[in-house]
């Protein structure tokens, strides 16, 4: 039933393929179609497994030949308890003890490889473990080639599997009839160039699966058809190019150009919504329960391709599916493919509690970062993570208002930004690892907390200090510059240094590295504050002022004050920071200090009392642990019933700002 593609059957394929292509989109390549992949694949419901056909089309693009091919077997991380990734510690903690005395592991083995030449390659391939020797580890499978792919050639390759599909796993898998497939299947790693991204010499990037991080993969099309029974709907990376009913059975396939993954869903249950944007499909696949969230969703989504598509750049893809799981599917909620993202509606939770649309906002923004600027989410997880949680809080607050964007509900409002610092600083160690740490190297946690929200604060904080318009113009230029492309950290940095040097010269140094020495490569806490304000009368002078023999001795005060602002660097990060000094005639004066040292004085002589300093006013520099401590007010006059009041108010209020720090 599962015999290999026949040479006729490869060319209907490659050429329907081909002619859909140019019909549908009429344009060039977006991106250098590396890894190219047509697969056949039929769901077994019965034994809960996937048989399938597969044909991989591969490009050298380095300068010598390539010896080996290095697949990753996701599914592998599932076969036991002996994985990396479940002795790394599982999102969902690994099967429950119903399901390991059930068996509900699961697997993929590949049965056949042979190359263009005929040649079977699959009785040389063997597991490898590049991070950790554990043998029991079998999520990257190493395949020498009986040819070698020469420099700037393609070559073919045919193959055959099948999958043991696990239940309730984190990502993918299966629970009762519904199935969301992702890393599923045998997919090449990349093949790096010596200089390409963090590659020192030529070298497969093929990471074994590790329980944080995902994937790395190059860019390519698929075509892909799904055989399922036919009373299933089935929801797919791409466009539905052709559906055809054969009895009990129905085969969906669809294809999908320029795009480094590709992910499908199928289920009995599924209600399909749509809505249009500037000729994009969106579609929601959700259960009839949950329907009524669906406009939930649309408005969210729409106002992130709105944001997107004027900040950054165009959405090049005619579809996105969005998968609202069932409650039995939870597992496979708030994920990312390319055109296919989940989410999780939690319906029964009420509209003021933004979950549904958090997590739609930001699997959408993952379609640029790290779908179309392909970054490495295993190295460098800030990259992709932590840039989406940036723009996720952007499109919020933008569309929910800034201070309610995730919670406005019974009077308790809170915007992204203050969520995100509730969740890096009261995370349980903030300092446990810089945010340059690869995903796998968070061993003793903080992976979230730092890679996620830790970056969106130094993000805002970057764009605090060089402005909006030039944080604007750095992520347009880093997008246009990257996407379709595989950049690193020190991409993104080049970039930065050169327009902040174009739009302000040398007024924050000679580049930003000393920014991202700290904030990026760093685990400095930033707190300043102002730690008093005085306000001294000034004398008048006496002593032999004017000549040697008469002395002034009558010492009157004038109405002039010495005043001073005192403040305080408390930890250890280094940033600029604005100083707003308010006298007592209401008139405000503006100070600028470069924060390197652990203190700093400000000095005022008028005939105006300071009574008030607010350091940050415009809270440029949200990575600042503390804000209560960045105002001081001069004490009122000890004496009668207001002062009382005063002080009464003011410990109610600081009380409730403390309070603030741990909601």
């Amino acid at each position: 039933m599962f015999a290999y593609f026949t040479e006729m059957r490869i060319i209907c394929y490659l050429l329907s393929f081909f002619t859909l292509s140019i019909t549908l989109h009429g344009q060039s390549p977006l991106s250098p179609r590396i890894a190219n992949y047509t697969i056949d694949l039929s769901l077994d419901v019965e034994q809960k497994q996937v048989n399938a056909n597969q044909e991989v089309i591969w490009k050298n693009i380095s300068t010598a030949p390539v010896s080996e091919l290095q697949f990753h077997l996701y599914y592998n991380a599932f076969k036991n308890s002996e994985s990396t990734f479940m002795k790394e510690g599982s999102l969902g903690g690994g099967l429950s003890k119903d399901g390991i005395e059930d068996c509900n592991w699961g697997w993929v083995e590949v049965l056949s490889l042979i190359d263009s030449a005929g040649v079977e390659l699959i009785n040389g391939a063997s597991y490898i473990q590049p991070e950790d020797n554990n043998d029991q580890d079998q999520t990257v499978l190493r395949v020498p080639l009986a040819s070698a792919v020469q420099p700037g050639e393609s070559a073919r390759f045919r193959m055959k599997w099948h999958s043991q599909i696990p239940k309730t796993m984190p990502r993918t898998g299966y629970n009762m009839d519904y199935y969301f497939m992702v890393q599923w299947f045998p997919k090449l790693g990349v093949y790096e160039p010596a200089g390409m991204r963090l590659a020192e010499e030529d070298a497969w990037n093929c990471h074994q699966y590790h329980a944080q991080g995902e994937y790395y993969s190059d860019f390519g099309n698929y075509d892909v058809s799904i055989n399922v029974p036919s009373d299933f709907v089935v929801g797919a990376s791409g466009e539905l190019a052709e559906k055809i009913e054969a009895g009990e059975t129905t085969t969906w396939r669809y294809v999908v150009e320029d795009v480094i993954d590709f992910g499908w869903t199928a289920s009995p249950k599924f209600e399909e919504l749509h809505r249009q944007w500037k000729g994009v499909d969106i579609k929601l696949l959700t259960y009839p329960e949950h329907v009524d969230c669906a406009p939930r969703y649309f408005d969210a989504v729409v106002a992130a391709f709105e944001y997107l598509d004027e900040h950054i750049g165009v959405y090049p893809y005619p579809t996105l599916t969005i998968v609202d799981p069932p409650i039995h599917g939870l597992f496979t909620g708030g994920m990312e493919y390319p055109t296919f993202i989940s989410s999780v509606s939690f319906c029964f939770l009420p509209e003021g509690i933004r979950t549904p649309e958090t997590l739609v906002v930001h699997e959408f923004v993952h379609q640029y970062f790290m779908q179309m600027v392909a970054t490495h989410e295993v190295e460098e997880p800030w990259l992709d993570e932590g840039f989406t949680t940036y723009f996720e809080g952007k499109i919020l607050d933008g569309y929910l208002g800034a201070d309610q964007s995730t919670i406005n509900w019974l009077g308790f409002k809170i915007g992204n930004e203050a969520f995100n610092r509730a969740e890096f600083f009261n995370s349980p160690n903030p300092q446990i690892a810089p945010a340059s740490t690869k995903s796998y190297e968070y061993t003793e946690g903080g992976y979230g907390d730092i890679a996620y929200n830790k970056t969106a604060l130094w993000l805002n904080t970057l764009e605090g200090l060089i402005g909006d318009a030039t944080m604007s113009e750095i992520m347009k230029t880093y997008f246009e510059t990257w996407k379709f492309k595989h950049p690193c950290g020190q991409d993104f940095i080049d970039i930065v240094n050169a327009v902040v040097r174009k739009n302000h010269g040398d007024a924050l140094g000679e580049n930003m590295d000393w920014f991202f020495d700290q904030a990026l490569y760093g685990t400095d806490f930033c707190d300043y504050a102002v730690a008093s304000i005085s306000n001294k009368a000034v004398d008048s002078a006496v002593g032999y002022l004017d000549n040697f023999e008469d002395c002034i001795t009558d010492q009157n005060t004038q109405e002039k004050y010495q005043s001073k602002v005192i403040i305080h660097r408390l930890e250890g990060m280094k940033l600029p920071v604005e100083v707003e000094v308010f006298f007592e005639d209401g008139i405000s004066e503006m100070k600028y200090w470069d924060g390197k040292t652990r203190g700093h004085t400000f000095a005022f002589l008028s005939n105006k009392k300071v009574v008030k300093a607010v350091l940050d006013p415009a809270q440029k520099l949200p990575i600042d642990k503390n804000w209560i401590n960045n105002s001081f007010v001069v004490e009122p006059n000890k004496s009668g019933v207001r002062y009382y009041f005063s002080k009464f108010f003011l410990a109610t209020q600081r009380a409730l700002e403390s309070l603030m720090v741990f909601i």
